[in-house]
């Protein structure tokens, strides 16, 4: 298959799809249950808080205002319930120690920023390892999306998603295309198929299911309920 030319952040999702493609192939191919059950969740929730640990990210946007403001309902919209309590403790201890000079102020401002973004990370079932410096490279869709929300137009974030799907899906379907009439005693060719149209029926259906899902992925109050109906509808 012809490497994707594709923005980092497309590569990645592109990586993601041919990950569960060739886990549900082999699972397939095997006659035995999913090898690796849920790997979808795990991807597309890679795929989706791709930014919420960078310095110029929204949780560090909406921390520093809650710092500057002294109001820490800025950021409790981004923890769940249940973490609230550590949230504010941090915040009340970060606003305490601010007050002591310029370095206190600065490290005092950073173990807020990583008990936040730990916390929030932690909610969607993410690990942490530490913030990411800003400025850096989402690809597109990424900022599409956060632009689209600033300006309150969809239409150019709607247009980039079309052409990527659209091309992505054409040249899916013109490899499996280009080997689906193989002579049935070459075996080879035939496996060439078969690996084409497991890419392509996949890349299909993945797009599909995260079209057509209500949420990427469980949020909070609802994060173990998404979770285990999704478990349900893969088995």
């Amino acid at each position: 298959m012809k490497t994707l030319r594709l923005s980092n952040r497309l590569l990645a999702l592109a990586l993601a799809l041919l990950v569960i493609a060739a886990e549900r192939a082999a699972s397939h191919w095997l006659g035995i249950e999913r090898l690796v059950p849920g790997v979808e969740n795990g991807l597309w929730l890679a795929w989706a808080i791709g930014h919420c640990d960078t310095l110029d990210g929204p949780v560090i946007t909406v921390a520093r205002r809650a710092l500057e403001t002294g109001n820490v309902n800025h950021v409790l919209a981004w923890v769940r319930p249940e973490d609230e309590h550590e949230i504010r403790h941090a915040f009340d201890h970060a606003l305490a120690v601010r007050k002591l000079g310029l370095h206190a102020r600065e490290l005092a401002d950073t173990h807020f920023f990583e008990t936040l973004v730990r916390v929030h990370r932690a909610s969607e079932g993410a690990s942490y390892s530490g913030l990411k410096p800003a400025g850096g490279d989402l690809g597109p869709a990424v900022p599409a999306a956060d632009k689209a929300l600033e300006t309150g137009y969809v239409k150019s974030l709607v247009n980039l998603l079309t052409d990527a799907v659209r091309s992505g899906v054409h040249r899916h379907f013109h490899s499996a295309l280009e080997r689906r009439n193989f002579a049935v005693d070459d075996v080879a060719a035939g496996r060439k198929y078969v690996e084409a149209y497991v890419a392509y029926v996949h890349y299909v259906e993945q797009l599909w299911e995260s079209a057509t899902r209500a949420t990427a992925h469980g949020h909070y109050a609802e994060h173990g309920a998404g979770e285990h109906q999704h478990a349900a509808h893969l088995h």
